[in-house]
């Protein structure tokens, strides 16, 4: 008597579930190991990005003191260890308060599955032709990108404008001793947003002499926040850019246009300005 139907069916769900049992068996040391690697390195991102290295410096030197006692078999000092180990965990946190709080900023705002660069309209040629032309005239600027921080804070600081981004308009705003000339710009897309802001000032103390206020701030609103910052220094007319807790100084046209494109998640080929003045334009 053949086999019924309703037995064939079951036993071929249980050889396909048998195979694909299997292929996992093989696949999973991989995948293991790719989810391991991926975690560690978007954990060194994280730390490079918040000038955190002192954090885990502190807990490396902790480790390495308790398993020396361990190993050593120093029994008074495991003993301090396990007693004093909660009120230095809480120490800890209060210590390096600043420093945790931009790591779980960056936390919240870093995009860990992002595959590709997302199409926009480049809206920062206005900006780098004002910065172009301040650095000739040896003026000072501070343009500040918005990306996903919402600034808030500092918006209020200054004058509110929501116009039309343009270069002449920045120009002079920075070009002229104009109320809103000591302040930064902070822009959205192609709007300019405020004008005459005040930035939290860096919290690092290795910085150079050299940098002036400008700079300060730029590296400051770059240390608790995702913005891009843009600064012209009134005594050199060196461009830099702050991002990620970092100066990058005295940069070309070029490079800081691939920097803006790549930072600002801008494609090279998309060319048409939104939302703003099309300055490569002649009038008819």
């Amino acid at each position: 008597m053949p086999p019924a139907p309703e037995h064939n069916l079951g036993e071929n769900a249980v050889n396909t579930l048998d195979i694909i049992f299997k292929i996992y068996n093989y696949i999973r040391p991989v995948l293991d190991i790719g989810i391991l690697t991926f975690l560690l390195y978007r954990a060194y991102e994280l730390v490079t990005r918040t000038n955190a290295v002192q954090i885990f410096t502190a807990a490396v030197i902790v480790a390495i003191v308790y398993v020396l006692a361990i190993v050593l078999d120093l029994t008074t000092l495991l003993w301090i260890l396990s007693v004093i180990a909660p009120g230095l965990l809480i120490a800890f946190a209060i210590v390096f308060q600043p420093e945790l709080r931009k790591i779980f900023l960056k936390l919240g705002q870093t995009e860990w599955f992002a595959l590709g660069t997302r199409s926009k309209h480049t809206y920062v040629d206005s900006v780098l032709i004002a910065a172009e032309i301040l650095s000739r005239q040896k003026r000072g600027m501070l343009a500040v990108f918005m990306r996903h921080t919402k600034l808030d804070n500092i918006i209020e600081t200054g004058t509110k404008l929501n116009a039309d981004l343009s270069s002449n308009l920045l120009v002079t705003i920075f070009g002229h001793d104009t109320p809103c000339h000591d302040g930064a710009c902070v822009i959205q897309g192609g709007k300019l947003i405020a004008a005459g802001c005040f930035l939290p000032l860096s919290e690092q103390y290795d910085i150079k002499k050299t940098f002036g206020t400008r700079h300060r701030a730029a590296l400051g609103l770059s240390e608790v926040s995702d913005s891009v910052i843009l600064v012209v220094s009134e005594e050199t007319g060196a461009i830099t850019l702050a991002y990620d807790s970092r100066l990058h100084y005295d940069l070309t046209m070029e490079q800081l246009t691939r920097i803006l494109e790549s930072q600002l998640q801008i494609t090279p080929d998309a060319q048409n300005i939104e939302d703003t003045i099309d300055e490569h334009k002649t009038s008819a």
